[in-house]
């Protein structure tokens, strides 16, 4: 049976929850809240709907994630990514900032969160490593291309219609450029300095807050309406009522890409952060499934109350725990912060800029252009690379889900390319040691004539076989004189039937050279199935090592090895 601390992580924090533990939460939990309040706006309205549905955003999945999340400092909530990947899915089956739009957003959190906690149920968190981090950092660096180019026509206060492709976009804005409003500009880029200007000051001045304070001021004051700026106007106070999700069949099936798409870079990004926070503060446990479960609940349960999918984010997660977040107590907090915003201070926005808002997006989105990892492969790891470059590409070019798609596949057929052929080593012995390297790295090793010895650096398995058996005939036809081949099982960690027979085809190629096979080093499991399949009905052919199996050789052919010195390589 489940433990109450394993189902509800917060629970067991408040054991020894103290005065000045409340302290450090309440001071991270207010300047999350603080930050959350415009980026929840800003974000609402890059996934294409209005601005109190990102608010909403930091209600119940806050209320959620607290009590079930194993990170004490991930913040979660409406993020610019998981943004735009809705925009770009649901914008396929309805216009952005209709109601239809909406209904099919709220519906697609809903099947986000079902699909999260399933994942969690069957503790299937471990598909998100699928995912390898040169295709995320391809991804997020076109997003963030995407995202800065959605936001164009709010800086340049151009009245565009709603277009899918960044080709066709960048074609739009280029045509109606004599339409740009200056004044909208000047407002914009103001703000993007300021907030550039407080972060170099200190990372923990709410920037946001203060354009948005700012920006609405000024707007209010010199009547920015009338000189053309867009301004959000009514912003709907007090707190959403329940209402379920809009379900129908026929909805569900044309959603399901937006779902997996969302879910998955979701998942890597939130237990990723996640992940990070915990290594950087090594006073806390993240269980994957646990946070599949958390970030699950969230979402579905935040459907119930109009909140756009939510997710973990960057720059909130990083704020929280430098401000000195212990708990998920913070996450309360904000939830509170929102809370009364909803309930209070709605009306003070109808003054604020819409280019005040892209302008948060886009200091916001700077830092998902990962250029730096970009040299970084490019200098030490060329596959990488390449996988970065074409999930970049194919985001950019195609699309978002086309992107993820491509990343995700990218990943799959990496590693099974990896796996299918695997690092072979011949080795030598050390003069003087019962320890053996590989050949090809080491000088001066010492290789006994008439004996290879051979490590197989992966599992044996259907996959690399083949590859396995090819790369052994292809040694013993190199070395003729061979009349011992010697496997080192050490870093085989598992074999399957296909495995086992290629190992039966491989003793029975030998034989007919007139080579003796034996096995040293193989751990437990593989030794189980070899016995198994009858692989061990000879068991004066496994040593426990490689040193073992080379003096039992040398024992048994005393002869040969007084006639015959040990040669080195």
């Amino acid at each position: 049976m489940l433990e109450t601390k394993n189902i509800f992580p917060l629970f067991n924090d408040l054991k020894s929850y103290s005065t000045s533990t409340f302290r450090s939460d309440l001071i991270a939990g207010l300047t999350v809240g603080i930050i959350l309040v415009p980026q929840g706006m800003a974000y609402a309205m890059l996934a294409g709907v209005d601005p109190i549905y990102g608010l909403y955003a930091g209600l119940i999945p806050l209320l959620v994630y607290a009590l079930f999340g194993s990170s004490s400092r991930l913040s979660i909530g409406p993020v610019a990514v998981s943004a735009l990947l809705v925009l770009s899915g649901v914008s396929q089956l309805a216009e952005p900032f209709t109601l239809e739009y909406l209904n099919l957003v709220i519906l697609a959190g809903f099947l986000i969160g079902c699909f999260q906690l399933l994942l969690s149920l069957f503790r299937l968190g471990f598909l998100a490593n699928f995912i390898s981090h040169p295709v995320i950092a391809g991804f997020t660096s076109a997003a963030a291309i995407i995202i800065s180019i959605s936001q164009l026509d709010d800086m340049l206060g151009i009245k565009s219609p709603f277009i899918k492709s960044v080709p066709a976009a960048l074609s739009y804005l280029q045509n109606h450029l004599n339409e740009a409003h200056a004044l909208s500009i000047i407002l914009c880029l103001g703000a993007i300095l300021f907030m550039w200007l407080c972060k170099k000051i200190s990372k923990k001045i709410p920037a946001a807050l203060l354009v948005v304070v700012i920006g609405t001021l000024l707007s209010w004051y010199f009547q920015l309406e009338s000189k053309g700026i867009e301004i959000i106007k009514d912003v709907p106070e007090g707190l959403p009522k329940l209402e379920f999700p809009i379900f129908s069949v026929a909805i569900i099936k044309s959603l399901i890409p937006t779902v997996l798409s969302v879910s998955v870079i979701g998942i890597v990004e939130s237990i990723g952060i996640a992940k990070a926070l915990e290594s950087k503060h090594n006073d806390h446990t993240v269980r994957p499934n646990q946070e599949l479960f958390a970030l699950g609940a969230s979402k579905l349960l935040g459907s119930f109350f109009q909140a756009i999918p939510t997710s973990g984010s960057f720059s909130r997660s990083a704020i929280n725990s430098n401000s000195g977040a212990k708990t998920g107590i913070t996450s309360f907090v904000s939830f509170c912060f929102v809370l009364l915003t909803l309930l209070f201070f709605t009306p003070l926005f109808y003054f604020l800029p819409k280019t005040i808002l892209a302008a948060i997006i886009l200091s916001s989105v700077l830092g998902l252009f990962d250029y730096k990892e970009a040299i970084h492969l490019w200098k030490t790891h060329r596959q990488d690379f390449l996988m970065m470059l074409i999930t970049f590409i194919v985001t950019l070019a195609i699309g978002i889900e086309e992107g993820v798609l491509a990343g995700v596949l990218l990943s799959i057929v990496m590693v099974l390319y990896r796996s299918s052929k695997p690092h072979l080593a011949i080795l030598g012995q050390i003069e003087g040691t019962e320890e053996f390297r590989n050949v090809d790295r080491y000088e001066d090793l010492g290789e006994h004539k008439e004996m290879t010895i051979v490590r197989f650096d992966d599992q044996l398995y259907f996959g690399n076989a083949s590859y396995f058996k090819d790369e052994i005939k292809t040694i013993c036809e190199e070395r003729p004189d061979t009349k011992h081949l010697i496997l080192d099982g050490g870093s085989m960690h598992h074999i399957d039937s296909s495995g086992c027979h290629a190992l039966e085809d491989i003793d029975q190629f030998l034989k007919k050279q007139g080579i003796h096979l034996y096995m040293a080093g193989a751990i437990g499991p593989v030794r189980d199935m070899l016995f198994k399949s009858g692989l061990m009905n000879e068991p004066e052919k496994h040593f426990l090592n490689v040193f073992d199996a080379v003096q039992t050789i040398k024992d048994n052919n005393i002869n040969l090895w007084d006639k015959r010195a040990i040669q080195q390589s």
